[in-house]
């Protein structure tokens, strides 16, 4: 860093492919570096989402890309054409551009090389572009703490080697007593020594809820969630008008599905496409029904609501899964699959997990925002 600046300089990559999960964790990680005294810039990859990455960052937003479909197999622009060697050429540059531009002292890079492998054209070039900078910065790999498996021989490798040659540290962005990187990444203790546990990174605890329903039903960014928002309209009709509803249906559901929800629901349902007031939502409710991303277990996790979780499985996904079954034996949640899902199934789980008794105990570490903030300082 150089004698002139009056605040370390963080350059910040995440790019989200179908969910936004992984941009609400990098903008909440974001965040406590800005208010930390970082001079902040975000570099996104991902469709535009309202309120994200947030403010007190630079943002850079490259042309976006989305997956192709819910097995991550292909990319697309934003209106769904296959994405070409000129496009990819072009991101390419305009990141290299913006990370000339801000000099950092430090960059994070989010997911890669543990996933996000579809924009390697991209990252690698940036990682030879840093590899080749004096004084270089710092690199560090932003992680959750429970990774997709793999099926591909050799993949589990070629991550390793690339950790060892490009990244100084990587920071799993968990609590160690709940999930270690070795259950979920078997050689990791080829690296062990670069491996940093930050805490989960949850939101603050949130303000007192404005409103409050008995039953909060969300699908995460909504790209897959028309199934979950339906079984929940159902089980709201059949169950009356006893109980108070909140359907959260998320910005990226099809205006069409949004649109029939929204005609079909009855006057104690009330659905949303997205509530900035989320966390302090739940904090007033008696059970959340949702999906098992990362983002909404730590909400849900600092409100202390009792859950019921869907976990997401499309394409041979296994993350979720892990997630709400580590929940499950904690006492922390109750689980209804994607293949079991129906409007009679989901409101059998939904009276069992309404007939829990008091709010569940636990003594889990959310402040991984604030932690990795003091961490990237450190090593600087």
């Amino acid at each position: 860093m150089t004698e002139d600046r009056t605040a370390p300089r963080a350059f910040f990559y995440v790019q989200h492919l179908l969910g936004i999960g992984h941009l609400a964790r990098a903008s909440r990680i974001a965040r406590a570096l800005a208010e930390d005294g970082f001079d902040v810039t975000v570099v996104t990859g991902g469709t535009p989402v309202t309120g994200f990455p947030g403010p007190l960052v630079h943002h850079v937003a490259l042309p976006p890309i989305t997956a192709g479909d819910a097995g991550f197999s292909g990319l697309a622009d934003i209106d769904g054409n296959p994405v070409d060697d000129a496009f990819k050429n072009n991101r390419r540059d305009r990141l290299l551009t913006a990370f000339r531009q801000s000099q950092p002292d430090i960059v994070i890079i989010e997911a890669f090389p543990f996933g996000r492998r579809q924009v390697r054209f991209e990252l690698l070039p940036l990682l030879d572009a840093i590899a080749a900078t004096d004084p270089k910065p710092l690199v560090v790999t932003s992680l959750r703490d429970i990774l997709q498996e793999r099926s591909k021989p050799g993949r589990d490798e070629e991550t390793v080697a690339t950790v060892k040659q490009y990244f100084d540290r990587v920071l799993v962005h968990g609590d160690p007593a709940f999930a270690r990187l070795e259950d979920t990444f078997p050689l990791a203790v080829d690296i062990v020594d670069k491996v940093i546990y930050t805490g989960l990174v949850a939101a603050p605890p949130p303000a007192q809820p404005a409103e409050r329903f008995d039953v909060i039903v969300s699908a995460g960014g909504g790209a897959v969630g028309n199934a979950l928002i339906r079984a929940a309209l159902e089980t709201a009709k059949s169950l009356g008008a006893a109980l108070s509803w909140a359907l959260i249906t998320g910005p990226n559901l099809p205006q069409s599905d949004f649109d029939a929800i929204l005609a079909d629901a009855p006057a104690h349902v009330s659905v949303y496409r997205f509530r900035p007031d989320f966390a302090s939502l739940l904090a007033g409710a008696r059970l959340s029904v949702s999906q098992a991303g990362y983002n909404t277990v730590c909400d849900i996790l600092r409100a202390g609501c009792h859950a019921l979780l869907i976990p997401f499985t499309a394409g041979g996904e296994t993350e979720q899964t892990v997630r709400a079954e580590r929940l499950e034996k904690l006492g922390l949640a109750h689980i209804l699959t994607e293949e079991a899902l129906s409007p009679e199934s989901m409101t059998q789980a939904i009276e069992a997990a309404l007939a829990a008794s008091g709010r569940p105990p636990h003594s889990l570490d959310l402040d991984g925002a604030q932690r990795t903030a003091e961490i990237l300082r450190g090593l600087l």
